[in-house]
């Protein structure tokens, strides 16, 4: 071999052992890469862990099970603007966030809005154009808590073994019944194939819901206010409000205000305030003009803040037709403000500071109404039991039972019923009272319904006999 052969020769062995060496040293970025992300991953895990430990010690639940990872909560609602199904969303989420094993997805029927309920900003938000099979797919979503009423995604949602479905009622039945009798017989065929169904009302939880063979958890509602930072109202003005979505016609906002007309002839010193999104309002303001009561009536918009109302006002006008909870009703009790309600017997705070009327009618609504603006010592009586009534409702602990309810459903269907089987039942008896009291409105209210019986309640299939 020549110089020129041993020299070429030493080069090709020098520029083998640099790829060598390179190659080598690859190999050892590559392990040292890995094997810190696996330090790093691992004490992520860890992490989780030891937070979802605590919140078995603290909610004294024991599940066998570690974690892999976060588990991945879908939320599920048509928006967070105006009415209580948003703003309850949005407490929800907010305390969700807090909690570190979950990551929380946020689905809409439409955009981001203007003066919507807060979230936290970095929460995942998507739209959903009939394409939710898709998108839960797609951010692997475990548990999906459904705030809607669509038998079409209710039916999707029942066939997939992954997400487990928890449908939160924001709703009684008695709405769908109301507004779309073959959709109310849809959903609720839906809810009987659910597993999990979160219900804010103890006639359907505790009782109709049995004979219907729907699975249900009874829960208490959010609040919006913190019991013991409000001072209540004095009640010492004549100011009469009527607060929600006046363009649900459900919501009979056109009862109040033909009330006022028999009102203020009693005591003119009387106004209206009725807190509702102005764009909706086109025909109460051409009934307040048509009564002449545009001196008696003020039509103030929708606002986040109506407690600015609530300060001083004497007497909430609720003339709903259904309500699963009646956020709005909560919020003027705690201020301590007396109400007056149309039937609504069944939600969980009628009792406590409410007139309830089963007369359907502005002139009955209006002799309540001059009743307690004509008698201070009622008035106040009545707020007392308003406050007092809303005493027993603490968010932090009902949000303590919703991470309970979620992560029973998550390791399975015995810890599920467990939870339910430690259900607080009500009385019966009470309950089929408030049954027939609402059919008989229901007879009132619609004559298809003339000949119903609270049989073909208790059992669901009756109920297809009736061609609405």
């Amino acid at each position: 071999m020549n110089i020129e052969e041993k020299i070429s020769f030493g080069f090709i062995n020098n520029e083998k052992c640099i790829i060598k060496s390179y190659k080598i040293l690859l190999l050892l970025i590559f392990f040292f890469v890995k094997l810190y992300y696996n330090i790093i991953f691992n004490f992520y895990i860890s992490e989780i862990n030891k937070n979802y430990s605590q919140i078995q010690h603290d909610l004294n639940l024991n599940f066998m099970n570690n974690l892999n990872n976060k588990i991945n909560l879908g939320i599920y609602s048509f928006c967070l603007k105006y009415g209580g199904r948003a703003r309850l969303t949005s407490i929800l989420i907010n305390y969700m966030y807090k909690i570190k094993i979950f990551k929380i997805y946020l689905f809409t029927k439409v955009n981001k809005e203007d003066n919507e309920y807060l979230i936290p900003e970095t929460i995942k938000r998507m739209v959903i154009k009939n394409n939710i099979k898709k998108v839960i797919s797609r951010y692997k979503i475990g548990i999906l808590i459904y705030n809607l009423n669509d038998d079409t995604e209710m039916n999707t949602l029942n066939n997939l073994v992954i997400p487990k479905t928890i449908y939160y009622q924001h709703t009684s039945f008695f709405y769908l019944l109301y507004s779309n009798y073959t959709v109310f017989l849809s959903i609720y065929k839906e809810y009987q194939n659910s597993k999990y169904v979160v219900s804010l009302i103890p006639l359907e939880s505790n009782y109709i819901f049995k004979y219907w063979g729907i699975s249900s958890i009874l829960m208490k509602s959010f609040v919006t206010y913190d019991y013991n930072s409000i001072i209540p109202s004095d009640l010492m003005s004549n100011t009469i409000l009527m607060i929600g979505r006046s363009n649900i016609k459900f919501k009979r906002f056109k009862l109040g205000i033909n009330a006022m007309e028999y009102i203020i002839k009693e005591n003119s010193m009387c106004e209206m305030k009725i807190i509702s999104s102005i764009n909706d309002s086109y025909y109460m303001q051409y009934l307040v003009e048509n009564l002449n009561l545009e001196n008696y009536i003020k039509l103030v918009g929708f606002t986040l803040t109506p407690e600015i109302y609530f300060e001083n006002a004497s007497l909430h006008i609720f003339p709903s037709v259904s309500e699963s909870f009646g956020l709005v009703l909560s919020e003027t009790k705690i201020y301590g403000i007396p109400n007056i309600l149309v039937g609504l017997d069944y939600v969980q705070i009628s009792k406590g500071g409410t007139i309830i009327i089963y007369d359907e009618s502005a002139e009955s609504i209006a002799k309540e109404s001059i009743k307690l603006i004509n008698n201070k010592e009622k008035r106040k009586f009545l707020g007392k039991e308003a406050r007092k009534s809303m005493k027993k409702f603490n968010n932090q602990l009902l949000f303590n039972n919703w991470v309970k309810l979620i992560l029973s459903v998550y390791n399975g269907d015995f810890n599920y019923n467990k939870i339910k089987k430690q259900e607080e039942q009500k009385d019966e008896n009470e309950l089929n009272k408030l049954l027939i009291n609402q059919i008989e409105l229901l007879k009132k209210r619609n004559i298809n319904f003339y000949n119903i019986s609270i049989k073909d309640f208790q059992n669901f299939s009756n109920l297809y006999k009736f061609n609405i």
